[in-house]
């Protein structure tokens, strides 16, 4: 029986930390074969990054992966030396003597796949193999030294655990596993003895961040059982858990299909407020309406305001359209008049055309620019027009004319190599036998910009355009909203597209768009810093349709306003200002009943 267990950086940060855990990991290897991955002491890697910082602001990759190796070559050194003087056989290897190996990709390398030979020996001797995270060696003639980037321990342990086959995986960290939000905010937050690989991967954001989304991704692919507990505490902690794939092979361990599947659904109807004001309570009294219904809504999208108004857009059944209109025309009177009367005033407009939805999805699409790209670019190769866009961590959707549906499956299943998702058991399969709690967790992510590009041409390849120049910089994009409203330009129809990327990225993204908008006939781009992004996931939303109310209606309440809306089946986001993030958190987390008696105590 093998276990592997990994321990981060704040678990090893001191030399009393390293023997605690030692003694942990004794503990274990007692009665099993144990490989254990360890991050860089405390904030090692950080100063590290600062040194480098101190001799050139631009130092070359390769350098910097031979400089940030080191860090957990001194902690697996040290981990070694204190097992062994516990009396437990134990050897400290790194990546490269591991047999990780990688792409030759410096500071971003993903696992190709790992040589276990050197492994499976020191096992077979009964010691315990100390593994350094984060780094692995290149699959090139002169084998350099790769890191993994950000959360590279993690995935170094969950790659090994289904290298060698192992019972499960163990992430060890500063908090008692996965809670229902981050406990640095809300310390009421409580402990889930259990969550979905499609949860957690919705939660790449989450405050606490203690698993990567690409260790998850891994074991979501491979069918590894994955466990997060407290290095300080024998509590229970939360099982990762997700359906038994089928069988992989492990070469090209880490860049299996980044996309799973292609699914569609023309059973959809379109529904937008236009120029409504852009305040605090109008999306909640919108869904408020709707949820009374017992309507279910699929895609909500808030674009950017233009002046002092916004459009919500959102998709229902064809046999509640009528239903649904009815219910956003009743609450057109209460929206009042606007104050500008050149932007005209609300209005309620159903889509007379039959449309068709069409999605992506895998979990490979994190951290992968290219995919969101490669979808816009079939599509426009197909001519096929983009009535809607919205997307989530694991999913792009897309709003169709229902007439391109076809076409639009064929050729995206082609150009991914995939086959048809069956919608009806997308997230059944994960779902525990009864229905959990509509919400399960809330998260917040602060270290987003949001830009806009206004004017963007309606015609094919626009989006294309937009999104594959980023993808050319390594830029990641999140949220993708594109506007259903349309204006007319010198006779040209236009629309404007809004999107999010990491603050780092937010100058770079600006500059390129700005550029190219000269060129490529866009309009005016915009670029906002001060915002946060808080979402709601859970796996249960599925079997409750009044979540977006409850979410808007919570907001609203606290004179909070959003700036943008978009969704999947099991997570809703909204933009917030920055300076609202903190308290949308809290009053979601209160609104949802996640917060317990208890109180998450955090180790300085």
């Amino acid at each position: 029986m093998l276990i592997v267990q990994k321990y981060g950086g704040s678990s090893v940060g001191t030399v009393e930390r390293i023997k605690a855990v030692a003694k942990r990991i004794a503990k274990t290897a007692s009665d099993r074969s144990v490989v254990v991955v360890v991050s860089a002491m405390g904030k090692t890697t950080d100063g590290l990054v600062k040194l480098a910082s101190e001799i050139t602001p631009n130092p070359c990759r390769r350098e910097m992966d031979m400089l940030l190796s080191t860090g957990e070559q001194v902690s697996i050194a040290l981990m070694s030396m204190a097992l062994q003087e516990l009396e437990v056989p134990a050897i400290s290897l790194t990546g490269a003597q591991v047999g990780i190996v990688t792409e030759a990709q410096h500071s971003r390398a993903r696992i190709l796949h790992i040589q276990t030979e050197r492994i499976e020996e020191h096992l077979q001797k009964g010691e315990v193999v100390v593994v350094a995270g984060f780094q692995g060696i290149s699959q090139t003639r002169y084998q350099e030294i790769t890191t993994l980037g950000r959360g590279g321990s993690d995935t170094s342990a969950v790659a090994l655990a289904v290298a060698l086959q192992a019972e499960r995986c163990e992430i060890y960290t500063d908090v008692p596993g996965i809670l229902t939000t981050d406990p640095r905010i809300v310390p009421e937050a409580q402990l889930m003895p259990e969550i979905t690989c499609d949860e957690m991967l919705e939660l790449a954001s989450l405050g606490a961040k203690v698993l990567h989304p690409r260790a998850v991704e891994i074991a979501r692919n491979y069918g590894m059982p994955l466990v997060v507990l407290s290095s300080w505490s024998d509590a229970p902690g939360t099982r990762v858990v997700s359906s038994t794939p089928p069988r992989r092979a492990w070469q090209d361990l880490e860049l299996t299909k980044p996309v799973d599947a292609v699914e569609y659904d023309t059973n959809q109807a379109g529904i937008s407020l236009l120029r409504v004001p852009d305040r605090p309570g109008v999306a909640a009294k919108l869904f408020a309406g709707i949820a009374v219904q017992n309507i279910d809504v699929d895609l909500i999208i808030q674009s950017i305001h233009q002046s002092n108004t916004n459009d919500i857009a959102f998709t229902v059944g064809k046999a509640t359209l009528k239903q649904a209109k009815a219910v956003a025309d009743a609450i057109l009177p209460a929206l009042g008049k606007n104050s500008d009367p050149t932007l005209g005033d609300p209005e309620v407009k159903a889509e007379e055309r039959q449309i068709a939805k069409v999605s992506i999805i895998g979990a490979g699409m994190i951290g992968r620019p290219r995919v969101a790209a490669k979808m816009f670019e079939t599509l426009a190769a197909a001519g096929v027009n983009l009535l809607m866009i919205s997307t989530s961590e694991v999913k792009v959707s897309c709003v169709i004319d229902a007439a391109d549906c076809e076409l639009a499956v064929d050729s995206l299943c082609q150009v991914f190599d995939v086959g048809l998702a069956d919608v009806s058991s997308n997230f059944s399969k994960s779902i525990m036998e009864e229905v959990p709690p509509p919400v399960r967790a809330v998260a917040l992510d602060v270290n987003q910009a949001r830009l806009a590009v206004r004017q963007v041409p309606v015609r094919p390849r626009m989006a294309a355009k937009i999104f594959s120049l980023l993808a050319q910089l390594n830029i990641s994009v999140d949220m993708i909203i594109q506007s259903p409203r349309c204006h007319s330009l010198d006779g040209i129809l236009t629309r404007d597209i809004a999107l999010t990327v990491s603050q780092a990225d937010g100058e770079t993204a600006y500059q390129t768009l700005a550029n190219a908008a000269v060129y490529l006939g866009w309009g005016e781009v915009v670029l906002e810093s001060s915002i946060a992004k808080v979402s709601v996931v859970g796996t249960g939303m599925i079997a409750h349709p009044g979540v977006a109310a409850q979410m808007f209606e919570a907001l609203a309440e606290n004179q909070i306003n959003i700036l943008m809306i978009a969704t999947s089946e099991i997570k809703i986001s909204c933009v917030v200002a920055e300076a609202d993030g903190v308290k949308a958190l809290q009053a979601l987390h209160e609104v949802f009943g996640l917060s317990g008696s208890d109180k998450i105590q955090i180790p300085a």
